[in-house]
């Protein structure tokens, strides 16, 4: 007689930030609703701010936004949306005694029904992994703000903040510039773009840029490059109040006239693509480079479900749950 398998006590949760459901205004102004209601992505006082969203940026914004990813759309579906879930799928393949889910920060599958499923299952420890390599109070703050109200007294679930310097995804990072460049040629500058996060943020404390920062140069030393022949950008701006700098899109305008004609653009703080890679990135940052006199933009992917990056990650989550499971991670 067959007998049931028990459920696994162990479980890792990946998360995204998010997407819409449907390449339509009416989707994409609900995702974009619950994003910007986070006080941790728009720190205006309420009653300013949600009046301007609704009356304002949702209805402008959406129906341009909606085209934007009409452009990027996958036949399975958003392109973030379906790579993580190809990611989640291979990091459970390496996990055979654990379950790996995913779930998204704003959008679905949401986190919190994500957790407390997980714990109806009977997980008896919950490892969170964020798939955002460098912390930010925007990001990974958000995250942890969630599974505190969802695991209140923060028993059986715990969460990977940061891991921009892994030597695993570091390696992973690495090998797939050296394969893009085996493949396509390398061009005179390698630029990496992070998504940006306001300076007054970095100025109150956030260690968000050091934490780029410290990861490009583990991933410059794995390639052996030299100062020059790299640079780092933040891109995605929003709103008028200063922003990390220097701006990817400007200085992707201003390296024809340094005599740079070619350029390789890599988006390490993005696990899987998304957006503001394949739109943002090889598309509009692509044309404006070409119209400022430049030759080429070669945009090399992210991770996405590459064989390298499922092991990092499943190597951090080993880690961290045996960690646990032995008391040896500390108080």
């Amino acid at each position: 007689m067959a007998t049931s398998t028990p459920p696994a006590r162990d479980a890792v949760l990946l998360v995204n930030l998010g997407t819409p459901s449907a390449p339509t205004p009416r989707a994409v102004r609900r995702y974009l609703a619950q994003f910007l209601h986070d006080h941790r992505v728009v720190q205006l006082t309420r009653w300013l701010w949600c009046p301007l969203l609704h009356f304002l940026i949702l209805p402008l914004r959406s129906p341009r936004v909606a085209r934007k990813y009409a452009e990027i759309w996958m036949d399975e579906g958003s392109p973030l949306a379906v790579h993580t879930r190809r990611l989640a799928e291979a990091v459970q393949a390496r996990l055979p005694d654990v379950r790996v889910s995913h779930a998204m920060r704003y959008g679905e599958p949401a986190l919190a029904s994500a957790l407390a499923g997980l714990q109806a299952s009977g997980a008896a420890r919950i490892l969170v992994l964020p798939l955002y390599p460098q912390y930010s109070t925007t990001t990974t703050a958000s995250v942890v703000d969630v599974v505190e109200a969802v695991a209140a007294d923060g028993d059986g679930v715990r969460v990977v903040d940061d891991y921009a310097v892994d030597p695993g995804w570091v390696s992973a990072v690495a090998g797939s510039i050296r394969a893009h460049w085996q493949a396509q040629g390398r061009g005179d500058l390698l630029l990496f773009s992070f998504h940006g996060i306001p300076q007054r943020l970095v100025d109150a404390g956030d260690p968000y840029r050091r934490r780029c920062e410290a990861g490009v140069e583990a991933i410059a030393a794995a390639l052996a490059l030299e100062s020059a022949d790299y640079r780092v950008a933040f891109q995605s701006r929003f709103g008028r109040e200063p922003w990390l700098q220097p701006a990817t899109d400007q200085l992707l305008q201003a390296l024809p006239a340094e005599g740079v004609r070619r350029v390789d653009v890599v988006c390490p703080g993005f696990a899987v693509d998304c957006l503001e890679t394949l739109e943002e990135i090889a598309m509009q940052n692509a044309a404006a480079f070409r119209a400022a006199g430049g030759e080429s933009l070669s945009y090399i992917p992210c991770l996405n479900d590459a064989p390298a990056h499922a092991e990092a990650l499943a190597a951090i989550a080993t880690r961290a749950l045996d960690a646990w499971r032995t008391g040896t991670d500390g108080p």
